[in-house]
């Protein structure tokens, strides 16, 4: 995996090539039914022929896994083909979504900052949220207070993600020090989230601060306990643990079929919301079938208690989300306005009777 150094390189030679332009999302109208949307997909010259997603094998990524395999992206988007890529974390997926592989993704919002900031605000626009909470530290059941950490070594996904910018945040509220390059107070070991799973049974690392179903895991599997749950960490216990991407160009072309994509998961979400037991079921069947290994009936249900499954960007914590990221040296301050455009979902939340979600003023620059 690519840490946050390289992910910035990448991205800067990317923009040059590529000549990302940043334009206004059009939007038109559409039927709230699937059958409807399916009509204006294949009517409309807007639609694209196919969409590549981008997502995670994770319970924070309930919508995108229910969307997929129930079927709900695939109805909405009719005749568009549904291309899918499964990542571990974020700044690699956005490399993706920068690199042109990916059309849209389903990301955590640090790592969208991270691929915004370093396109001058160009590249991508944040046009769903996906979940909120699902996150936490995880350590030895030894460690009981954040001054227990000092010297030792804890894990996250990959460097720059979500979770690995509120662990060095956190660590940076308690005194304790947590580098880019490794050293420090804490020792932070970005890797990929089995193998995260394998060192704490074997005892090479402490702790990780992890999302679901990864951090149950832990719990269940090797004993670990909670140190933090990040929900503890937010006004409201509110926080956005994933959002829908898409790139800025495809949504300026293919109005019509993010259309379509923000209904399928308009569609996941509430039958996730509607038929839980059946919505842990269906996940873990398609986790077993994306990782090969399918979780306990207590991992499952755990992973599910920890978060909820939302269009709900959480808008006005994004700034809070960039403000933890420069504050641990991972990124640069930046202008957030043009980072979201919610139109879209909020003309299809409007016509499925649901209620609309702000952007916190941040959708026009």
């Amino acid at each position: 995996m690519r840490d946050i150094k390289t992910l910035i390189r990448t991205v800067a030679a990317v923009g040059a090539a590529l000549g990302i332009v940043a334009s206004a999302a059009a939007c038109g109208s559409s039927k709230s039914s699937a059958s409807s949307t399916k009509a204006a997909a294949v009517s409309s010259g807007s639609a694209a022929t196919q969409v590549r997603l981008g997502y995670f094998a994770n319970v924070t990524h309930a919508t995108a896994v229910v969307g997929v395999a129930h079927g709900d992206f695939a109805k909405a988007l009719g005749s568009t083909k549904l291309s899918t890529q499964v990542y571990n974390a974020g700044p690699a997926e956005m490399t993706a979504v920068l690199g042109g592989q990916l059309d849209a993704a389903y990301v955590g919002p640090s790592s969208a900052l991270s691929a915004f900031v370093q396109s001058h605000g160009e590249a991508l626009k944040i046009v769903a949220g996906a979940t909120e909470g699902g996150a936490e530290l995880v350590v030895k059941p030894s460690i009981a207070s954040a001054a227990d950490l000092k010297g030792k070594t804890l894990a996250t996904p990959q460097k720059g993600n979500t979770q690995d910018v509120a662990l060095r945040f956190w660590l940076k509220q308690q005194g304790l020090t947590a580098n880019p390059d490794g050293s420090g107070d804490v020792s932070v070991n970005p890797q990929d989230n089995a193998t995260t799973l394998d060192q704490f049974k074997a005892g090479h690392i402490d702790g990780a601060w992890l999302p679901e179903p990864w951090a149950s895991r832990l719990v269940e599997e090797a004993g670990a306990k909670v140190l933090v749950d990040e929900r503890s960490l937010w006004p409201n216990s509110q926080f956005s643990t994933t959002t829908l991407v898409v790139a800025t160009t495809f949504l300026t072309k293919h109005p019509d079929t993010v259309r379509a994509l923000i209904d399928g998961q308009i569609a996941a979400n509430t039958w996730i919301t509607s038929n839980p037991a059946d919505a842990q079921k269906l996940v873990n069947s398609e986790l077993k079938r994306l990782t090969g290994k399918a979780l306990t009936d207590a991992e499952i249900q755990r992973s599910f208690s920890e978060q909820k499954v939302t269009n709900n960007p959480d808008a006005s914590t994004l700034q809070t989300s960039l403000d933890h990221a420069v504050a641990v040296n991972l990124l640069k301050s930046t202008d957030l306005h043009g980072i979201f455009d919610l139109s879209i979902l909020n003309a299809e939340l409007t016509k499925n009777g649901q209620p609309t979600v702000s952007d916190a003023g941040l959708a026009k620059k």
